[in-house]
């Protein structure tokens, strides 16, 4: 197991050196197309020169291959994989607010809404997956599967949309007008956007929104795996040794049944985290995904290529731990 994990920390290097290899290029060329950044931070004022110049180098953006097209500006990432690696110095924004800070601020938001989407989709797609498996035919197995495939065919901005003004506004004005209706819910839980007054329960609707289609993915795995587990000989012979249904399904199909569905939650992690965009633009919560969107608007590319490092090094350290659990799920699996 040892070895298994040094090889693969070893192969973190080149990934991570690639991702931030090409979001430096398209970066770059993308300077090098529409001009210097550093100029949308006037407006309509013109700068002195100077002036202009001086806050472009302090900004790490006076490097001469940014003025050429499709140069890969080889210098400028070799200083920013120096300050990255060696002295921990993820760059600053136009308001020369260090990225750490950002992903600090941001992070926890982020964090939250993502554990609150990992838990929905894990306990509640794993439910109606066994239910659907357990019942092949039946009726929990084609709602399920209906169910399933609406949620799949809808996009995470359309649902997110509908939830935010059917639900938490229209719905929600109704309990905020309701005498003794707990704040928590009126104004938590039902919040239209996220409140700093309930930090948890203003992101609890997001979540659901956020863990809708990975959740129909997980139901949909579990189910599957669960019809071809049960018609395994270790099933069989678990039945005829007498051992109660509860025990063959809960302790022995289930579990091997598990090995695709954690495998797609250890990559699913990193996609939440990073690609909450969206869910958190609809609910405006101050996360990382909207960071990042905010970064790429206004064209910081310091702070898009920072932040998407660190969601580069959590997705791989999330890839990793869903690797050691597959010898916890299935003792035949072995990594030396």
């Amino acid at each position: 197991m040892g070895r298994y994990v040094i090889r693969r920390l070893l192969q973190f290097v080149p990934t991570v050196l690639g991702a931030m290899f090409v979001l430096h290029y398209l970066t770059s060329v993308a300077i090098q197309f529409t001009g210097n950044p550093v100029r949308a931070i006037f407006g309509d004022r013109t700068p002195p020169q100077s002036v202009l110049e001086n806050l472009t180098r302090r900004l790490g953006l006076g490097d001469p291959c940014l003025e050429q097209p499709f140069n890969p500006c080889f210098s400028l990432f070799g200083k920013r994989l120096d300050a990255i690696f060696l002295h921990l110095d993820f760059g600053t924004d136009f308001n020369e607010r260090a990225v750490t800070d950002i992903v600090a601020g941001a992070l926890p938001h982020t964090a939250r809404l993502t554990l609150i989407a990992i838990l929905f989709e894990l306990v509640v797609g794993i439910i109606v997956g066994v239910l659907a498996g357990l019942r092949n035919g039946g009726f929990w197995d084609y709602l399920v599967k209906v169910s399933t495939v609406l949620l799949i065919a809808v996009p995470v901005l359309v649902l997110g949309l509908l939830v935010r003004d059917f639900v938490n506004v229209k719905f929600g004005n109704v309990l905020r007008g309701v005498d003794g209706m707990p704040e928590l819910i009126s104004r938590g839980f039902f919040a239209p956007t996220w409140s700093s007054n309930h930090p948890w329960a203003s992101l609890l609707m997001p979540g659901l929104v956020l863990g809708a289609l990975s959740l129909a993915t997980v139901a949909r795995l579990t189910r599957a795996s669960l019809l071809e587990n049960v018609r395994a000989d270790y099933v069989r012979t678990a039945r005829a040794k007498g051992l109660a249904s509860n025990r063959v399904v809960g302790v022995h199909t289930l579990r091997n049944s598990l090995i695709p569905v954690v495998t797609f939650l250890g990559t699913d992690l990193g996609a939440l985290m990073g690609g909450a965009v969206v869910t958190e633009g609809i609910f405006s919560v101050p996360g990382i995904g909207r960071q990042v969107f905010a970064a790429i608007f206004t064209g910081e590319t310091t702070v898009v290529i920072g932040i998407v490092t660190m969601l580069v090094l959590v997705y791989l350290i999330a890839s990793l731990a869903v690797d050691m659990l597959y010898a916890v799920l299935d003792p035949r699996i072995r990594y030396d």
